[in-house]
């Protein structure tokens, strides 16, 4: 098989896959869910922020003033008054829905009710729920995808090393996957981070360095299948290096329940997060999370209950999100359910 035809072969396997993904009602509704919160957090300077997003003053027009950092404007220490700040004749700012900032503290308004202002309320130190919602979306699917990430990484490598040489190595692989998976990760999550700096790219790579077995082993199951087949056998023949049999040939056809699995971790990924942060193991505060959303209620859950409700809907949405899509790609892949 040329590279030219396993390529239009590919081609044909993933738009079939599409055809019956959109079949799936709930997966594309959580398909929907997942890229409305994608949308919601890389749109957080834009859609919850304390600074305006365009600003006339002076004679003079700032475009994006949330991201860019004018001097003349920061000699003036507008950027930490900007609710302050009248406009005078000829002068307006384009604010955005949310005119709050994840950070911004207003202790008079501390542990507000949701209403006109706040929409979601306020936390304890008079921070805008809604804003920090919405930047905490940050956190949680950059934790999500790039601990996942690493997840993959490493669940490849070593995954198709075992499936495609077998013996020694296939061993030493097996044993290591088996050592790993008898300690309870999130545990061992807990008991890494206690002794590591708290910070999110600490987060990120201790859970995907803990989340890679499931993947190797698929990976090695593909693999032990694929290696068997025609085309792997006329790769070899040609007198191919086992690099490039592995990832040219072999691991483009043995991908497909690597994606069912990283959706999934994706959403425990997630979870993972939202559980360290609660515990206090998560990103260090300020900075926005969920987690750290729902580690305050727990000296006010008698009377704040917004700081429960609207983290915990976020987070229960968008694992049921990941989860429906990871239920719709492995039905779609799933040869005995295609029409």
């Amino acid at each position: 098989m040329t590279d030219r035809e396993q390529q239009e072969r590919s081609a044909g396997y993933w738009r079939l896959v599409w055809r019956q993904y959109r079949r799936n009602r709930p997966a594309l509704l959580g398909a929907a869910l997942v890229l409305f919160f994608g949308v919601l957090s890389l749109a957080a300077p834009f859609l919850a922020n304390d600074t305006p997003v365009w600003l006339v003053k002076g004679g003079k027009t700032y475009p994006l003033p949330n991201l860019i950092t004018y001097a003349d404007l920061q000699a003036e220490n507008l950027y930490n008054n900007f609710d302050r700040w009248r406009p005078g004749p000829g002068e307006y700012a384009l604010w955005p829905p949310v005119p709050h900032g994840p950070l911004r503290q207003d202790l008079r308004a501390r542990l507000s009710a949701p209403g006109p202002r706040h929409w979601f309320g306020t936390d304890d130190r008079g921070r805008d729920v809604l804003s920090r919602i919405i930047w905490g979306g940050r956190i949680s699917m950059s934790v999500g995808f790039i601990s996942v990430g690493i997840a993959v990484l490493v669940g490849v490598i070593l995954g198709a090393l075992a499936g495609y040489y077998g013996g020694w190595v296939d061993a030493a692989v097996l044993r290591l996957i088996e050592i790993w998976m008898c300690v309870p990760s999130f545990f061992l999550i807990i008991t890494v981070m206690a002794l590591l700096d708290p910070g999110i790219m600490n987060i990120m790579v201790v859970i995907g360095l803990t989340s890679w077995p499931e993947v190797a082993r698929l990976v090695r199951g593909e693999f032990l299948k694929q290696k068997e087949m025609d085309y792997a056998a006329a790769a070899r023949a040609l007198g191919l290096g086992d690099g490039r049999v592995i990832f040219r040939h072999l691991l483009p056809n043995a991908v497909s329940p690597v994606f069912v699995a990283a959706t999934f971790g994706v959403a425990g990924a997630i979870l993972t997060e939202s559980g360290l942060s609660f515990l206090g193991f998560g990103v260090p505060p300020p900075t926005a999370s969920w987690g750290e959303i729902l580690k305050q209620s727990q000296s006010y859950v008698d009377f704040a209950w917004w700081l429960v409700l609207f983290p915990g809907i976020a987070i229960f949405l968008t694992v049921v999100a990941f989860n429906l899509v990871g239920d719709g790609l492995r039905d779609a892949m799933d040869p005995r359910l295609r029409q």
